[in-house]
């Protein structure tokens, strides 16, 4: 029994050995970073926001086909194209993230974004569920 529970160790050792290499990142450094924080504005639009997730979007798709995260840095917009990159500033308290464009929405008069929910936790708004926010459209860099 004792010799049963060393094997089992020792392969569950030389798994995690394996595993953990293939979880690194194989990015490669370039010598210029391009920070999101350095990207020009091409356009501002300024409304309310409100969050989706998982639950009440009734699943994980979203209509780029991306697999919708309630963690994840995405939002949902009327007419921006798939892929874009906005800045969310919630005009209440400052607090700011980059998202991407993965959905279209939201569909309720007044909203101009819907960000994941957990976009929303870390913009400060998820218990409140609307705010007003500032989006900035960013003129992503081409690499």
């Amino acid at each position: 029994m004792n010799m049963t529970r060393n094997l089992k160790s020792v392969a569950l050792a030389i798994a995690g050995v394996i595993l953990i290499p293939s979880c690194a990142s194989t990015g490669s450094a370039t010598a210029t970073t391009h920070s999101p924080d350095s990207w020009p504005v091409k356009s501002v639009q300024s409304g309310k926001a409100s969050w989706y997730s998982v639950k009440t979007n009734y699943g994980t798709r979203t209509a780029s086909g991306q697999r919708l995260c309630n963690e994840g840095a995405t939002a949902a917009h009327k007419t921006l194209p798939m892929g874009s990159k906005v800045r969310v500033i919630n005009t209440a308290n400052g607090k700011s993230e980059v998202v991407t464009i993965t959905d279209r929405g939201p569909f309720k008069p007044g909203r101009i974004i819907d960000v994941t929910i957990g976009v929303a936790q870390r913009l400060g708004f998820a218990s409140r569920g609307v705010v007003p926010v500032k989006v900035e459209v960013l003129d992503t860099p081409r690499n």
